[in-house]
């Protein structure tokens, strides 16, 4: 139970420090409307990934109905697929893309009911969390499931508490300071890249059966 939770810990991480749509949009609000604001953002992905998971849930069980080692394979296409995520955040780095919000035009919603409105549809439009509870996400809440329901419980409770924290204090430090010194966001992605690497190559080692 412990080793499920630190995995979604693990892989919340990971998605708060890369940046994606609904992390640069809960920046953006966070500079211009203040960190209170930008807690609605940062709770969104507890309502807009509902059906993502479920679907997830669902096709990945029809999956391995059919061929049982259908997770293994999926396993191992998800430790790809954060390889070339790790590959993609390191030229990022490498291209000195950092998170920008002073720059952004506008901010169209501000009231909380919009706030919600539009994080759910930059979520449900991105191909982060179809992508990631396909590939990753997915087989490993199974994996807790098929223990017990309070093995996938703390698997979720390990992403989504890490990432509503992880969110709320970049909304809070965004939203108070205005920015973040380049050298510590630097430090912090190419963290984010190593423990990428290293969760991939876990999770290679496990649909490849060298790993448990």
């Amino acid at each position: 139970m412990i080793g499920l939770f630190l995995a979604g810990f693990r892989l919340a991480l990971t998605a708060v420090s890369i940046p994606g749509p609904i992390t640069v949009y809960l920046l953006t609000v966070a500079v211009r409307a203040g960190w209170r604001r930008a807690l609605w953002v940062a709770i969104s992905p507890l309502i807009s990934d509902i059906p993502v998971i479920l679907m997830a849930l669902f096709l990945l069980q029809q999956l391995q109905t059919v061929v049982p080692s259908m997770i293994r394979v999926i396993q191992i296409i998800g430790g790809l697929v954060l390889l070339w995520i790790a590959w993609g955040t390191w030229k990022q780095i490498q291209a000195g893309v950092m998170f920008k919000t002073k720059n952004d035009d506008e901010v169209v919603a501000l009231e909380p009911r919009e706030i919600i409105t539009r994080s759910f549809l930059i979520n449900l439009a991105s191909p982060g969390p179809y992508i990631f509870w396909g590939t990753v996400n997915g087989p490993l809440l199974i994996e807790g499931l098929q223990q017990s329901v309070w093995h996938g419980l703390a698997f979720l409770v390990g992403f989504y508490g890490t990432f509503f924290v992880g969110l709320g204090l970049l909304g809070f430090v965004f939203g108070t300071a205005g920015r973040v010194n380049e050298r510590v966001t630097r430090v912090i992605m190419y963290v984010a890249v190593i423990s990428i690497v290293v969760f991939a190559l876990q999770f290679i080692g496990k649909g490849l059966g060298v790993l448990g």
